[in-house]
């Protein structure tokens, strides 16, 4: 090859098989480090102060970055709520939501649910109803569980609620924690286990 060195040709080669391969070169990675986005997260009570991909899930952020794997990966696509966490005391499917569009926001996981080696309430009634088989869904379906149980009592009303109009709080129903619990699937089926267990709970100051 004329006009070109050996290490010229080397260096070339490199290059171009780096960028056939998918491999970041130092200008690209140099590129990405640059478009970061600075975010503070308080999530389980602790203070995270992140520089992060604007692409990143909240999901990935918790499992891939901050090793808080309680919270599951499902279908990744926000229909199954195995992802499920509680934002500021709501539960969002957090395979759907960027972690820096959730900014200062207070994150709660299953894993910040207990408080110390005392269980949630929720999570001890899942325990003593068997409301899981393989536990997969299990993380997803028990915060969903404590944020229902917030909207109950704040009187949130659900296309399961009879009279709407009526202000305080719900009549917890089975048909209200159905409803209220439809966008968590459990492939196992230990659905009639999970309304039990939730049901049991309602009434208690302490959940």
């Amino acid at each position: 090859m004329q006009g070109i060195s050996r290490r010229e040709f080397v260096g070339v080669t490199v290059v171009t098989g780096a960028i056939a391969v998918g491999l970041p070169t130092l200008e690209a990675q140099s590129e990405t480090n640059l478009n970061t986005v600075k975010c503070s997260l308080t999530i389980n009570h602790e203070l995270h102060d992140l520089n992060l991909d604007p692409r990143v899930t909240l999901l990935d952020l918790l499992r891939e970055h901050l090793q808080l794997t309680g919270t599951k990966k499902g279908c990744d696509h926000g229909q199954c709520g195995a992802c499920t966490v509680l934002v500021n005391g709501r539960r969002i499917n957090s395979c759907l939501a960027l972690a820096v569009s959730h900014d200062g926001a207070q994150i709660t996981t299953v894993d910040g649910l207990a408080s110390g080696e005392e269980l949630h309430p929720v999570q001890a009634a899942f325990l003593e109803h068997d409301g899981f088989q393989c536990g997969y869904c299990t993380p997803g379906q028990i915060c969903s569980a404590v944020a229902l149980l917030d909207e109950v009592r704040g009187g949130q009303v659900s296309a399961a609620t009879p009279d709407v109009s009526k202000s305080g709080p719900v009549d917890l129903t089975d048909a209200e924690i159905r409803e209220r619990m439809s966008g968590n699937i459990c492939r196992c089926g230990a659905y009639p286990n999970i309304v039990a267990a939730v049901r049991s709970v309602y009434g208690r100051r302490s959940a």
